[in-house]
Protein backbone atom coordinates (compact mmCIF):
# COMPACT_ATOMS: atom_id res chain seq x y z
CA UNK A 1 0.00 0.00 0.00
CA UNK A 2 2.82 2.12 0.71
CA UNK A 3 6.26 2.62 -1.31
CA UNK A 4 9.07 3.77 1.16
CA UNK A 5 12.30 5.24 -0.32
CA UNK A 6 15.51 5.51 1.19
CA UNK A 7 17.62 8.44 -0.37
CA UNK A 8 21.32 9.57 0.45
CA UNK A 9 24.72 9.92 -0.99
CA UNK A 10 26.75 6.96 -2.06
CA UNK A 11 28.63 5.43 0.93
CA UNK A 12 25.37 6.83 3.51
CA UNK A 13 24.06 3.50 4.59
CA UNK A 14 21.29 3.25 2.47
CA UNK A 15 21.38 -0.47 2.13
CA UNK A 16 22.05 -1.32 5.33
CA UNK A 17 18.70 0.93 6.32
CA UNK A 18 16.66 -1.02 3.57
CA UNK A 19 17.21 -4.33 5.50
CA UNK A 20 16.96 -3.19 9.00
CA UNK A 21 13.66 -1.71 7.59
CA UNK A 22 12.22 -4.32 6.31
CA UNK A 23 13.12 -6.35 9.22
CA UNK A 24 10.86 -4.11 11.34
CA UNK A 25 7.93 -3.78 8.89
CA UNK A 26 7.53 -7.52 8.44
CA UNK A 27 6.30 -6.98 12.56
CA UNK A 28 3.73 -4.84 10.84
CA UNK A 29 0.51 -6.01 9.36
CA UNK A 30 1.22 -5.86 5.91
CA UNK A 31 0.46 -9.29 3.56
CA UNK A 32 4.38 -8.81 2.35
CA UNK A 33 7.38 -6.31 2.09
CA UNK A 34 9.40 -6.08 -0.75
CA UNK A 35 12.88 -4.98 -1.15
CA UNK A 36 14.01 -2.94 -4.33
CA UNK A 37 15.86 -1.02 -5.77
CA UNK A 38 16.98 2.08 -8.60
CA UNK A 39 18.41 1.73 -11.04
CA UNK A 40 17.80 -1.69 -11.68
CA UNK A 41 19.92 -4.30 -12.14
CA UNK A 42 17.99 -7.12 -14.00
CA UNK A 43 16.49 -4.93 -15.91
CA UNK A 44 17.57 -3.92 -19.86
CA UNK A 45 16.37 -0.15 -19.06
CA UNK A 46 18.53 -0.61 -15.48
CA UNK A 47 21.62 -1.76 -16.70
CA UNK A 48 21.48 1.00 -19.72
CA UNK A 49 21.44 3.77 -16.46
CA UNK A 50 24.08 2.05 -14.58
CA UNK A 51 26.44 1.89 -17.34
CA UNK A 52 25.37 5.36 -18.11
CA UNK A 53 26.92 6.80 -15.06
CA UNK A 54 29.55 4.04 -14.46
CA UNK A 55 30.96 5.73 -17.68
CA UNK A 56 30.13 9.10 -17.20
CA UNK A 57 30.23 10.41 -20.93
CA UNK A 58 26.34 10.88 -20.82
CA UNK A 59 24.86 14.46 -20.14
CA UNK A 60 22.94 15.38 -17.37
CA UNK A 61 19.73 15.20 -19.68
CA UNK A 62 20.79 11.41 -21.19
CA UNK A 63 21.28 10.52 -17.96
CA UNK A 64 17.90 11.90 -16.03
CA UNK A 65 16.12 10.45 -19.06
CA UNK A 66 17.61 7.02 -19.03
CA UNK A 67 16.59 6.75 -15.21
CA UNK A 68 13.29 8.10 -15.63
CA UNK A 69 12.33 5.36 -18.50
CA UNK A 70 13.44 2.89 -15.74
CA UNK A 71 11.77 3.74 -13.16
CA UNK A 72 8.36 4.60 -14.82
CA UNK A 73 8.53 0.98 -16.08
CA UNK A 74 9.31 -0.07 -12.48
CA UNK A 75 6.53 1.79 -10.91
CA UNK A 76 3.87 0.52 -13.41
CA UNK A 77 5.05 -3.25 -14.06
CA UNK A 78 6.22 -3.98 -10.43
CA UNK A 79 5.63 -1.70 -7.64
CA UNK A 80 1.78 -0.47 -8.10
CA UNK A 81 0.54 -3.83 -8.63
CA UNK A 82 2.51 -4.42 -5.10
CA UNK A 83 0.90 -1.56 -3.55
CA UNK A 84 -2.40 -2.65 -4.84
CA UNK A 85 -2.20 -5.74 -2.72
CA UNK A 86 -1.66 -3.73 0.42
CA UNK A 87 1.45 -4.48 0.24
CA UNK A 88 4.91 -2.54 1.30
CA UNK A 89 7.58 -1.61 -1.05
CA UNK A 90 10.74 -0.32 0.43
CA UNK A 91 13.12 0.95 -2.60
CA UNK A 92 16.71 1.81 -2.23
CA UNK A 93 17.01 5.37 -3.67
CA UNK A 94 14.04 6.97 -6.01
CA UNK A 95 13.01 10.14 -7.74
CA UNK A 96 14.66 12.21 -4.93
CA UNK A 97 18.27 10.60 -5.89
CA UNK A 98 17.20 11.98 -10.01
CA UNK A 99 16.53 15.27 -8.62
CA UNK A 100 19.99 15.45 -6.66
CA UNK A 101 22.16 13.97 -9.02
CA UNK A 102 20.95 15.34 -11.93
CA UNK A 103 18.23 18.31 -11.06
CA UNK A 104 20.72 19.70 -8.61
CA UNK A 105 24.54 18.40 -9.24
CA UNK A 106 24.20 17.99 -13.05
CA UNK A 107 21.99 21.94 -13.16
CA UNK A 108 19.62 20.71 -15.51
CA UNK A 109 17.03 22.15 -12.68
CA UNK A 110 15.00 20.07 -10.43
CA UNK A 111 11.61 20.74 -12.97
CA UNK A 112 12.63 19.40 -15.75
CA UNK A 113 13.99 16.30 -13.83
CA UNK A 114 10.63 16.42 -12.36
CA UNK A 115 8.26 16.73 -15.36
CA UNK A 116 10.31 13.66 -16.89
CA UNK A 117 9.50 11.39 -13.67
CA UNK A 118 5.68 12.58 -13.60
CA UNK A 119 4.24 9.39 -14.28
CA UNK A 120 6.26 7.08 -11.90
CA UNK A 121 4.87 6.47 -8.60
CA UNK A 122 5.05 8.65 -5.98
CA UNK A 123 7.53 8.02 -2.66
CA UNK A 124 5.11 7.72 0.47
CA UNK A 125 7.85 8.36 2.90
CA UNK A 126 10.91 9.39 1.77
CA UNK A 127 14.07 8.34 4.43
CA UNK A 128 16.63 10.60 4.39
CA UNK A 129 19.75 8.71 5.88
CA UNK A 130 22.61 11.27 6.46
CA UNK A 131 26.42 10.75 6.90
CA UNK A 132 29.83 12.66 6.45
CA UNK A 133 30.69 12.34 2.74
CA UNK A 134 34.93 11.65 4.14
CA UNK A 135 33.50 8.70 6.45
CA UNK A 136 30.87 7.51 3.47
CA UNK A 137 33.97 7.18 0.90
CA UNK A 138 35.82 5.66 3.40
CA UNK A 139 33.19 2.95 3.04
CA UNK A 140 33.27 3.39 -0.57
CA UNK A 141 36.59 2.10 -0.58
CA UNK A 142 36.82 -0.41 1.83
CA UNK A 143 34.27 -2.31 0.22
CA UNK A 144 34.68 -5.33 -1.20
CA UNK A 145 32.21 -4.64 -4.24
CA UNK A 146 33.74 -1.30 -5.05
CA UNK A 147 37.57 -3.49 -4.51
CA UNK A 148 36.96 -5.75 -7.27
CA UNK A 149 35.88 -3.30 -9.73
CA UNK A 150 32.83 -4.88 -10.05
CA UNK A 151 30.85 -1.50 -9.24
CA UNK A 152 32.64 2.08 -9.66
CA UNK A 153 30.34 5.60 -10.73
CA UNK A 154 32.00 8.79 -11.30
CA UNK A 155 30.29 10.63 -8.77
CA UNK A 156 32.04 8.64 -6.13
CA UNK A 157 34.71 11.26 -4.97
CA UNK A 158 34.87 13.28 -1.92
CA UNK A 159 34.31 16.67 -4.04
CA UNK A 160 31.08 15.13 -5.73
CA UNK A 161 30.10 13.34 -2.56
CA UNK A 162 29.92 16.51 -0.91
CA UNK A 163 27.77 18.54 -3.30
CA UNK A 164 25.33 15.27 -3.43
CA UNK A 165 25.04 15.60 0.44
CA UNK A 166 24.08 19.92 0.19
CA UNK A 167 21.67 18.85 -2.50
CA UNK A 168 20.00 16.08 -0.35
CA UNK A 169 20.01 18.83 2.70
CA UNK A 170 18.36 21.23 0.64
CA UNK A 171 15.60 19.11 -0.95
CA UNK A 172 14.85 16.76 1.88
CA UNK A 173 14.78 19.81 4.71
CA UNK A 174 12.36 21.87 2.34
CA UNK A 175 14.82 24.73 1.78
CA UNK A 176 14.54 24.04 -1.79
CA UNK A 177 11.20 23.50 -2.82
CA UNK A 178 10.55 19.95 -4.54
CA UNK A 179 8.29 19.94 -7.78
CA UNK A 180 5.08 18.68 -7.93
CA UNK A 181 3.41 15.99 -7.89
CA UNK A 182 6.86 15.04 -5.62
CA UNK A 183 6.20 17.81 -3.17
CA UNK A 184 3.43 15.08 -1.68
CA UNK A 185 6.02 13.09 -0.32
CA UNK A 186 6.24 13.09 3.51
CA UNK A 187 10.15 13.59 4.37
CA UNK A 188 11.76 11.83 7.78
CA UNK A 189 15.25 12.97 8.58
CA UNK A 190 18.53 13.15 8.45
CA UNK A 191 19.20 9.58 10.28
CA UNK A 192 22.45 10.24 10.85
CA UNK A 193 24.42 7.36 10.28
CA UNK A 194 27.96 7.53 12.04
CA UNK A 195 27.67 5.31 14.46
CA UNK A 196 26.33 1.79 15.14
CA UNK A 197 24.21 -0.42 13.66
CA UNK A 198 21.74 -0.43 17.23
CA UNK A 199 21.68 3.29 16.48
CA UNK A 200 20.55 3.18 12.85
CA UNK A 201 17.74 0.72 13.94
CA UNK A 202 16.59 2.59 16.78
CA UNK A 203 16.22 5.86 14.67
CA UNK A 204 14.00 3.98 11.96
CA UNK A 205 12.40 2.17 14.04
CA UNK A 206 10.97 5.87 15.34
CA UNK A 207 10.71 6.94 12.21
CA UNK A 208 8.25 3.78 10.48
CA UNK A 209 6.23 4.27 14.31
CA UNK A 210 5.69 8.27 13.97
CA UNK A 211 4.64 7.79 10.20
CA UNK A 212 2.20 4.50 10.17
CA UNK A 213 1.35 5.81 13.68
CA UNK A 214 -0.55 8.47 11.27
CA UNK A 215 -2.37 6.24 9.03
CA UNK A 216 -1.70 8.51 6.06
CA UNK A 217 -3.53 8.01 3.27
CA UNK A 218 -1.23 6.24 -0.18
CA UNK A 219 -0.55 8.55 -2.70
CA UNK A 220 -0.73 5.99 -5.62
CA UNK A 221 -3.58 3.33 -4.62
CA UNK A 222 -7.07 3.49 -3.08
CA UNK A 223 -6.88 2.68 0.39
CA UNK A 224 -10.71 1.71 0.16
CA UNK A 225 -9.42 -0.52 -3.52
CA UNK A 226 -6.70 -2.21 -1.43
CA UNK A 227 -8.71 -3.23 1.71
CA UNK A 228 -11.55 -4.74 -0.86
CA UNK A 229 -8.75 -6.77 -2.59
CA UNK A 230 -7.70 -8.46 0.70
CA UNK A 231 -11.47 -8.53 2.00
CA UNK A 232 -11.72 -10.71 -1.08
CA UNK A 233 -9.60 -13.15 0.25
CA UNK A 234 -11.49 -13.89 3.25
CA UNK A 235 -14.50 -13.96 1.70
CA UNK A 236 -13.16 -16.35 -0.55
CA UNK A 237 -12.39 -18.35 2.51
CA UNK A 238 -15.75 -18.29 4.05
CA UNK A 239 -17.45 -19.30 0.55
CA UNK A 240 -15.05 -22.46 0.66
CA UNK A 241 -17.24 -23.71 3.55
CA UNK A 242 -20.63 -23.13 1.75
CA UNK A 243 -21.49 -26.71 1.38
CA UNK A 244 -20.91 -29.96 2.79
CA UNK A 245 -20.79 -33.38 0.90
CA UNK A 246 -24.28 -34.33 0.22
CA UNK A 247 -25.51 -31.13 1.07
CA UNK A 248 -28.18 -29.47 -1.87
CA UNK A 249 -26.61 -28.17 -4.21
CA UNK A 250 -29.34 -24.49 -3.11
CA UNK A 251 -28.50 -22.99 -0.72
CA UNK A 252 -27.71 -19.86 0.88
CA UNK A 253 -24.03 -18.42 1.02
CA UNK A 254 -22.83 -18.43 4.93
CA UNK A 255 -21.97 -14.61 3.17
CA UNK A 256 -25.60 -14.19 3.67
CA UNK A 257 -28.28 -13.01 5.97
CA UNK A 258 -25.72 -12.23 8.53
CA UNK A 259 -27.46 -9.41 9.53
CA UNK A 260 -29.90 -11.87 11.16
CA UNK A 261 -33.49 -10.09 10.80
CA UNK A 262 -32.35 -6.69 12.29
CA UNK A 263 -31.47 -3.51 10.57
CA UNK A 264 -27.65 -1.99 10.34
CA UNK A 265 -29.33 1.02 12.91
CA UNK A 266 -30.55 -1.64 14.43
CA UNK A 267 -26.92 -3.18 15.06
CA UNK A 268 -25.25 -0.22 16.01
CA UNK A 269 -27.69 0.04 19.32
CA UNK A 270 -27.39 -3.04 20.27
CA UNK A 271 -23.27 -3.17 19.93
CA UNK A 272 -23.70 0.06 22.35
CA UNK A 273 -25.84 -1.61 24.68
CA UNK A 274 -23.30 -4.40 25.22
CA UNK A 275 -20.45 -2.37 25.52
CA UNK A 276 -20.19 -1.24 29.23
CA UNK A 277 -18.05 1.85 29.13
CA UNK A 278 -17.13 1.93 32.58
CA UNK A 279 -15.42 -1.39 31.89
CA UNK A 280 -14.17 -0.34 28.95
CA UNK A 281 -11.78 2.64 30.41
CA UNK A 282 -10.82 0.05 32.96
CA UNK A 283 -9.69 -1.87 30.58
CA UNK A 284 -8.11 0.34 28.68
CA UNK A 285 -9.50 0.06 25.72
CA UNK A 286 -12.15 2.34 23.34
CA UNK A 287 -15.45 3.63 25.05
CA UNK A 288 -17.32 2.90 22.32
CA UNK A 289 -17.07 0.15 19.70
CA UNK A 290 -17.67 2.39 16.97
CA UNK A 291 -13.68 2.72 17.33
CA UNK A 292 -11.35 1.66 14.61
CA UNK A 293 -9.04 -1.04 16.75
CA UNK A 294 -12.71 -2.56 17.76
CA UNK A 295 -14.21 -2.35 14.45
CA UNK A 296 -10.72 -3.11 12.69
CA UNK A 297 -10.91 -6.84 14.70
CA UNK A 298 -14.66 -7.51 15.12
CA UNK A 299 -14.83 -6.82 11.53
CA UNK A 300 -11.86 -9.09 10.40
CA UNK A 301 -12.80 -12.25 12.78
CA UNK A 302 -16.70 -11.86 11.23
CA UNK A 303 -14.73 -13.47 8.11
CA UNK A 304 -12.17 -15.33 9.85
CA UNK A 305 -12.59 -18.85 11.85
CA UNK A 306 -11.09 -19.84 14.55
CA UNK A 307 -7.56 -17.65 15.08
CA UNK A 308 -5.12 -16.86 17.10
CA UNK A 309 -3.47 -13.25 17.61
CA UNK A 310 -0.29 -13.35 15.63
CA UNK A 311 -2.43 -14.91 12.81
CA UNK A 312 -5.57 -11.96 13.22
CA UNK A 313 -2.64 -9.11 13.57
CA UNK A 314 -2.01 -10.04 9.88
CA UNK A 315 -5.23 -10.98 8.39
CA UNK A 316 -6.29 -7.29 9.58
CA UNK A 317 -4.06 -5.68 6.68
CA UNK A 318 -2.33 -2.02 6.46
CA UNK A 319 -5.94 -0.64 6.16
CA UNK A 320 -7.42 -1.67 9.48
CA UNK A 321 -3.87 -2.60 10.82
CA UNK A 322 -3.74 -2.66 14.78
CA UNK A 323 -0.87 -2.77 16.71
CA UNK A 324 -0.15 -6.31 18.40
CA UNK A 325 -0.45 -5.51 22.07
CA UNK A 326 -3.58 -3.19 21.52
CA UNK A 327 -4.70 -6.45 19.47
CA UNK A 328 -4.03 -8.72 22.28
CA UNK A 329 -5.81 -6.29 24.97
CA UNK A 330 -9.21 -5.78 23.18
CA UNK A 331 -8.94 -9.78 22.53
CA UNK A 332 -8.83 -10.61 26.30
CA UNK A 333 -11.69 -7.53 26.65
CA UNK A 334 -13.79 -9.33 23.78
CA UNK A 335 -13.45 -12.87 25.43
CA UNK A 336 -14.21 -11.23 29.19
CA UNK A 337 -17.58 -9.23 28.06
CA UNK A 338 -18.21 -12.17 25.52
CA UNK A 339 -18.08 -11.45 22.21
CA UNK A 340 -15.47 -14.20 21.54
CA UNK A 341 -14.97 -17.26 22.98
CA UNK A 342 -12.14 -19.15 23.21
CA UNK A 343 -11.17 -22.61 21.57
CA UNK A 344 -9.43 -25.72 22.12
CA UNK A 345 -5.83 -25.75 20.35
CA UNK A 346 -5.60 -29.28 19.13
CA UNK A 347 -1.79 -28.64 17.93
CA UNK A 348 0.73 -30.44 20.41
CA UNK A 349 2.72 -28.03 22.16
CA UNK A 350 1.44 -25.09 20.32
CA UNK A 351 1.50 -22.06 22.91
CA UNK A 352 -1.15 -19.41 20.79
CA UNK A 353 -4.59 -19.23 22.36
CA UNK A 354 -7.52 -20.11 19.68
CA UNK A 355 -10.63 -18.19 19.47
CA UNK A 356 -13.68 -17.09 17.61
CA UNK A 357 -16.21 -14.52 17.58
CA UNK A 358 -19.57 -15.45 18.88
CA UNK A 359 -22.73 -15.91 16.15
CA UNK A 360 -24.62 -13.84 18.35
CA UNK A 361 -22.00 -10.81 17.04
CA UNK A 362 -21.57 -11.72 13.19
CA UNK A 363 -23.85 -9.19 12.41
CA UNK A 364 -22.43 -6.18 13.99
CA UNK A 365 -18.81 -7.48 12.69
CA UNK A 366 -19.77 -7.43 8.98
CA UNK A 367 -21.68 -4.42 9.55
CA UNK A 368 -18.12 -3.12 10.61
CA UNK A 369 -16.63 -4.45 7.67
CA UNK A 370 -18.97 -2.95 5.18
CA UNK A 371 -19.52 0.52 6.54
CA UNK A 372 -15.85 1.33 7.43
CA UNK A 373 -15.46 3.76 4.90
CA UNK A 374 -18.02 5.84 6.86
CA UNK A 375 -16.52 4.94 10.03
CA UNK A 376 -15.10 8.16 11.16
CA UNK A 377 -18.32 9.80 10.33
CA UNK A 378 -20.66 7.67 11.94
CA UNK A 379 -18.13 8.55 14.85
CA UNK A 380 -18.54 12.29 14.43
CA UNK A 381 -21.80 12.50 14.57
CA UNK A 382 -22.58 10.30 17.48
CA UNK A 383 -19.91 12.30 19.32
CA UNK A 384 -22.45 15.11 18.19
CA UNK A 385 -25.46 13.11 19.12
CA UNK A 386 -25.11 11.31 21.94
CA UNK A 387 -28.42 10.47 22.79
CA UNK A 388 -29.80 10.56 19.40
CA UNK A 389 -31.60 7.44 17.55
CA UNK A 390 -29.07 5.35 15.09
CA UNK A 391 -31.75 5.03 12.95
CA UNK A 392 -31.07 8.96 12.05
CA UNK A 393 -27.94 8.46 11.95
CA UNK A 394 -27.20 8.23 7.73
CA UNK A 395 -29.65 9.74 6.76
CA UNK A 396 -27.72 12.98 8.47
CA UNK A 397 -24.19 11.86 7.50
CA UNK A 398 -24.74 11.02 4.06
CA UNK A 399 -28.16 13.20 2.48
CA UNK A 400 -28.17 16.34 1.25
CA UNK A 401 -30.45 19.61 1.94
CA UNK A 402 -31.03 22.72 0.83
CA UNK A 403 -28.64 24.24 2.99
CA UNK A 404 -26.38 21.40 3.17
CA UNK A 405 -23.65 19.88 0.97
CA UNK A 406 -22.43 16.65 1.30
CA UNK A 407 -18.80 16.73 0.80
CA UNK A 408 -17.04 14.70 -2.11
CA UNK A 409 -15.45 12.62 0.63
CA UNK A 410 -18.58 11.25 1.91
CA UNK A 411 -20.05 10.54 -1.55
CA UNK A 412 -16.78 8.73 -2.27
CA UNK A 413 -17.26 6.20 0.93
CA UNK A 414 -21.15 5.76 -0.06
CA UNK A 415 -19.62 4.33 -3.10
CA UNK A 416 -16.82 2.09 -1.17
CA UNK A 417 -19.78 0.92 1.22
CA UNK A 418 -22.12 0.18 -1.79
CA UNK A 419 -18.83 -1.54 -3.16
CA UNK A 420 -18.01 -3.45 0.43
CA UNK A 421 -21.56 -4.73 0.35
CA UNK A 422 -21.51 -6.45 -3.04
CA UNK A 423 -18.59 -8.59 -2.08
CA UNK A 424 -20.49 -9.66 1.33
CA UNK A 425 -24.09 -8.97 0.24
CA UNK A 426 -26.88 -6.49 1.60
CA UNK A 427 -27.21 -9.17 4.58
CA UNK A 428 -30.54 -10.12 4.40
CA UNK A 429 -31.42 -13.62 2.29
CA UNK A 430 -32.62 -12.28 -1.23
CA UNK A 431 -32.55 -8.99 -0.40
CA UNK A 432 -30.68 -6.94 -3.71
CA UNK A 433 -27.28 -5.40 -2.78
CA UNK A 434 -28.38 -0.95 -2.81
CA UNK A 435 -27.24 0.22 -5.38
CA UNK A 436 -27.70 4.09 -4.57
CA UNK A 437 -28.28 6.50 -1.68
CA UNK A 438 -31.63 6.26 -1.48
CA UNK A 439 -31.46 2.59 -1.50
CA UNK A 440 -28.59 2.61 0.55
CA UNK A 441 -30.75 4.98 3.50
CA UNK A 442 -33.96 1.96 3.41
CA UNK A 443 -30.95 -0.96 4.37
CA UNK A 444 -29.94 1.18 7.11
CA UNK A 445 -32.97 1.51 8.80
CA UNK A 446 -35.32 -0.81 7.86
CA UNK A 447 -35.74 -4.76 9.22
CA UNK A 448 -36.44 -6.92 6.32
CA UNK A 449 -40.08 -8.05 6.25
CA UNK A 450 -40.91 -11.80 8.25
Amino acid sequence: MYLITVEGGDGSGKGEAVRILANLANRMAFPKVHVTHEPRRHSQLGKIALSAVSKGDHTPLEEAGLFAADRVDHSHTWIKPRLLNGDLVISDRNIHSSLVYQGVVGDLGLEQVAKMNSAAMIPDLVIWIDCDPSKAMKRINSGTLRMAGEKHEYFETTEIQTKIRAGFSGILSGKIATPHPFSKCCIMGPVLNESGLDDLEKQLSQVLSTFFNRRPDPLNVSKDEVDRHLLRSLTAGVQTQQRLPGAPVQHASLLEDWLDGKSPAKWMESAEDDWDEKRARDSDVPARPIAHSSWAILGTLSLTDTTDVPSLHKQLGPVRAVTKRHTQRLVKWFEQERWIHRQQNHVPFAEAQLFKLRKDKLGYGRLCLAMWPLRSALASWRRANPEANWRDCLQEVISETETKKVPLQIRKSVQDVIERLRLISSGHAECPVPKTVDELLVWWGTEPPN
